[in-house]
């Protein structure tokens, strides 16, 4: 499996900016508007034609694929929820009744819903639905490593997978959503060991703690990078993921890379999402180009982890459900930003005198 990861890594190349920004950014001068005057949207409709090659964006098809997976860590109490809320979260999802269920249909995108990790039985067949548990969720990284390497790997591979099953269908947008009790945990433990990053810095109330048990939860964190120590040290980045991450971060950091090897475009959602965006850009680096962060999230931590990224979000509204709901939403300005690229008129075409 090790060998796949690395032929799916040697597949991506980086997004060629340098050729093919400037007559991208020299048709969006010559439309109807002073120059630059619709801001972040042109930002996105570059980036869009410079993923796909050059020539008219196109930000549909667009689909999310919100993964889900236990983590041991909650045993340490870090969350206000119970463990079986994944579960029960995940028959939400597949009943049409969560966040991301109403705004991926009003934006227009469809979802898929992933068991990479849940703890229990396989769930009943359903349409929305793909099967592809690696493990009863992980071990408690507090203690130990979080997931075996072979672990690790099947589920950065699904995430691959997932990523070329919506390319295979014409998907040309991937967005990133998540759902796991205690997954705050992994994420800040991956933020703290990747970007060099203070447990009591990172660390935030995640589903509503209070401030002492944001200090339980800190101790936590910090209990989790030193029982690492070693792999920590050793900055492998594929290692610090299998110690400290999750399931369905590893799926999600694995759709990324495939993504990226896809040439789609991929929104990246909250905390969780950031995560593992960050662990994929420390497996491969060129993902960088592909990945579009939809929204600051409103947990404490993801403001400091996007400054050491040197990302920048392209909405903030306060969110911090997960889910990929903030993916979903900026699916919509992709498609404006294509739109404007592809139908607005150039002076010459409308008649109107250039400044």
């Amino acid at each position: 499996m090790r060998k796949e990861l690395e032929a799916v890594v040697a597949a991506i190349r980086p997004v060629d900016y340098a050729g093919l920004e400037p007559a991208a950014r020299a048709h969006l001068d010559n439309l109807t508007k002073p120059r630059g005057s619709l801001g972040r949207l042109e930002d996105l409709a570059v980036q869009l034609a410079c993923v796909q090659g050059g020539g008219r964006p196109c930000a549909d098809p667009a689909r999310v694929y919100t993964i889900a997976g236990d983590h041991g860590v909650a045993d340490e109490g870090v969350s206000l929820f119970p463990q079986e809320v994944t579960r029960q979260m995940v028959l939400n999802f597949l009943n049409g009744g969560a966040g991301i269920n109403v705004l991926c249909k009003t934006s227009g995108v469809q979802l898929y819903v992933v068991d990479a990790g849940c703890l229990g039985d396989d769930f009943d067949e359903h349409p929305a639905l793909i099967r592809g548990k690696v493990a009863q969720g992980t071990a408690n990284l507090a203690k130990g490593p979080a997931m075996t390497d072979d672990e690790c790997l099947a589920a950065l591979l699904l995430g691959v997978s997932l990523a070329d099953r919506a390319a295979a269908e014409g998907v040309r947008v991937l967005g990133t959503g998540d759902m796991g009790i205690a997954n705050t945990t992994p994420s800040t433990a991956l933020y703290c060991a990747y970007l060099g990053l203070s447990a009591r810095g990172m660390t935030g109330p995640g589903t509503g703690l209070a401030p002492d048990a944001v200090d339980r939860k800190i101790g936590v964190v910090e209990r989790g990078l030193a029982a690492n120590a070693g792999v920590v040290a050793s900055a492998d980045a594929f290692g610090i993921l299998a110690a400290l991450g999750g399931l369905e971060i590893a799926c999600l950091a694995g759709l990324i890379l495939g993504g990226a090897k896809n040439r789609q475009v991929v929104c990246v959602d909250g905390f969780i999402s950031t995560a593992a965006y960050t662990a994929a850009a420390h497996i491969c680096p060129d993902v960088r180009g592909y990945c579009v962060l939809s929204h600051a999230s409103a947990e404490p931590g993801h403001a400091r982890a996007v400054a050491a990224l040197g990302l920048k979000p392209v909405l903030d509204l306060g969110l911090r459900l997960g889910e990929g709901t903030g993916a979903a939403m900026t699916v919509f300005l992709l498609r404006c930003a294509a739109d404007i690229f592809n139908n607005m008129a150039s002076f010459a075409d409308a008649g109107v005198s250039e400044g």
